[in-house]
């Protein structure tokens, strides 16, 4: 894997140059806020919308040249004479696509550009991710994490895996341009540390960015794993187009992501949208977070299996939603009482942010309707009326893969790939 353009090379390697900005779902056109346009200059102006163009496409992952218009801003006519000079210097590709019945030209970044890396480490596994700056994944492995481990152990664990990736598709850690990283806990996104105790223990303040990539010597860039969820499923999944939108994380935990015109929202340290720790009931069991009553003490992995312990014996989620879906009437009930909750708190959020779509992802949401329709009644029972009708609830389109895919998003925009094959 070769990559075409710019590059500054260091000590033998080559790197792309980074973005310091553009982190969130906010950034539909990253960089264009950078063009350095002379006013009157025909050739700034081109050199502009060939960036423009390449951002976009950069973000989106693949769009049709009409689309490209759109988004941009740019005639048709300048779409298509940029995109087929992009596509002759090895910068963009096209292939022939049909939308809405119609035939069209879709536009991707040429695949040999680099390689970015995902990871999600989930409370008890870690998924890793590798793509090329295109978004076609080429490689996926799921590894299991030992309960509680420790950031220093999960993050070499992490390394080892990703080095191991490279290597089985040919390409060596030269052509890694970023590594995006997930983890279930608060992430202040201006250090990459994790902004909370308690919540992930063993990783309490931890300096992601500084002990990974100390160790594939690569830029790391960290968020909460709902965030990037949030994102993937805004950018390529059951959210796309939307710009308000509340995302919940079920699995072992709970976790929220929060997409406010059409920007991620972390708050002062990272700690937005942290709806697992709202409270339901003020007399409830403690949570992890040292509060009582909060909702994931409801509607957890370990709550709901727990509920079913002595009538069902030891079980896991999976198993849980198989018997559901074969009628089991136990694990139906969990499951619509789980939703219920959910509603209940997804309710407060929904009165405070007015948001257009719920995206319910995680390992609970592949019980489908039988956690969704509750959530929904719920919803429909404890928010404000609207002329709008009552808030849409779906569920997530990219399952397991959501946060590993927010992760690579989140790498790639701080590509600046323009910049590094010469169009900006």
């Amino acid at each position: 894997m070769h990559a075409q353009g710019n590059f500054r090379r260091t000590g033998g390697r080559r790197h792309l140059r980074f973005r310091a900005g553009c982190t969130g779902v906010g950034c539909i056109l990253p960089g264009v806020g950078e063009d350095r346009v002379t006013p009157g200059s025909q050739t700034s102006l081109r050199e502009a919308n060939r960036a423009r163009i390449v951002n976009a496409v950069q973000q989106r992952g693949s769009l049709t040249q009409v689309e490209l218009a759109g988004l941009t801003g740019l005639s048709p006519a300048t779409v298509s004479n940029i995109v087929n000079e992009l596509t002759g210097s090895g910068v963009l590709h096209t292939a022939p696509t049909t939308r809405s019945g119609r035939r069209a030209q879709q536009v991707t970044l040429a695949r040999n550009l680099g390689l970015v890396v995902g990871l999600h480490f989930g409370t008890r596994s870690l998924r890793v991710a590798l793509s090329d700056v295109a978004h076609r994944i080429v490689a996926e492995q799921r590894l299991p994490l030992p309960p509680d481990h420790r950031a220093d152990a999960g993050l070499e664990r992490a390394a080892m895996l990703t080095d191991e990736m490279v290597a089985s598709v040919g390409a060596t850690m030269s052509e890694v341009l970023a590594v995006g990283v997930g983890v279930p806990a608060p992430v202040d996104v201006r250090t990459g540390r994790v902004s909370t105790r308690g919540l992930l223990r063993g990783w309490d303040g931890a300096a992601v960015p500084e002990l990974l990539g100390a160790r594939l010597g690569v830029p790391v860039h960290v968020d909460n794993d709902a965030n990037l969820g949030a994102l993937a499923e805004v950018r390529l999944g059951a959210a796309r187009g939307r710009r308000q939108v509340v995302y919940l994380r079920v699995s072992h935990g709970v976790g929220g992501g929060l997409v406010l015109n059409g920007e991620l929202f972390h708050g002062r340290v990272g700690a937005a949208g942290e709806v697992g720790h709202v409270t339901i009931d003020d007399n409830g069991t403690v949570c992890r977070c040292g509060n009582r009553g909060c909702l994931e003490t409801f509607v957890g992995a370990p709550a709901i299996l727990e509920t079913l312990r002595s009538s069902h014996g030891h079980l896991t989620l999976r198993d849980v939603i198989t018997r559901a879906e074969q009628g089991d009437p136990g694990c139906r009930r969990v499951l619509s009482d789980a939703g219920r909750h959910l509603g209940v708190a997804a309710a407060s959020v929904c009165n405070l942010l007015d948001p257009e779509v719920v995206v319910v992802g995680g390992q609970l949401a592949e019980a489908g309707e039988m956690l969704l329709g509750p959530l929904r009644a719920t919803l429909m029972e404890r928010t404000i009326p609207s002329t709008g009708g009552p808030v849409e609830v779906v569920e997530g389109a990219l399952g397991a893969s959501a946060e590993v895919r927010g992760a690579l998003a989140v790498a790639l925009d701080r590509v600046n790939i323009s910049a590094a094959v010469g169009v900006s």
